[in-house]
């Protein structure tokens, strides 16, 4: 019985990974070349997301400024604003949670810098205002989405969307995603 659900799951997530290589490949490309352009004029690359997002942001960031393959390279930078704690309680507690990614973009994001939004959903407030302060200060966006994309749908210059709605393939595709685009970036300054 749990052979067979597990079974099933793994099917459930080579599938979704099939879907993604027939309609994300072209999306995924763009954002590794966005990307590398930012890390070769000396930007920053900038992730959020909530719960396994912010997980997944945290990770990724930490590819790029520790490296995958190779530690001696320069560190490339990479900032996950999901992990200042200190801030992100204070501001939500004194203010609101809607703005705590936009709020640091507003303080560190730079015109050319990237950020990276993560939602499963598409529909996280806080995640789509801070897109939306990244795109008024002229960052470049990438969303990762499920297949709908929710709200966040065309506030990006670029969404990667997982074909699916079941949220653990497409965080499951999310990862892999995130660790194709830093060792496609991690490539291209070795």
């Amino acid at each position: 019985m749990i052979q067979k659900s597990i079974k099933k799951q793994v099917e459930e997530s080579i599938l979704t990974k099939q879907l993604l290589i027939e309609s994300g490949l072209s999306d995924i490309e763009q954002a590794a070349v966005l990307l590398i352009e930012a890390v070769n004029t000396s930007k920053k690359i900038l992730w959020c997301g909530n719960g396994g997002s912010a997980a997944d942001a945290q990770h990724l960031a930490t590819e790029l400024m520790g490296g995958m393959s190779d530690h001696d390279r320069k560190p490339i930078p990479s900032i996950a604003l999901t992990t200042d704690s200190s801030f992100i309680t204070a501001w939500a507690n004194d203010t609101d949670f809607n703005s705590i990614f936009s709020r640091q973009i507003q303080g560190i994001g730079d015109m050319g810098d990237v950020l990276i939004g993560i939602s499963t959903s598409g529909n996280s407030e806080n995640v789509i205002n801070a897109i939306r302060q990244a795109n008024y200060k002229k960052l470049k966006t990438i969303t990762l989405t499920g297949k709908t994309a929710g709200k966040i749908d065309g506030l990006a210059d670029i969404t990667i969307k997982v074909p699916s709605d079941n949220t653990q393939r497409i965080q499951e595709c999310h990862i892999m995603i995130g660790q194709i685009l830093c060792s496609l970036v991690e490539e291209s300054v070795l």
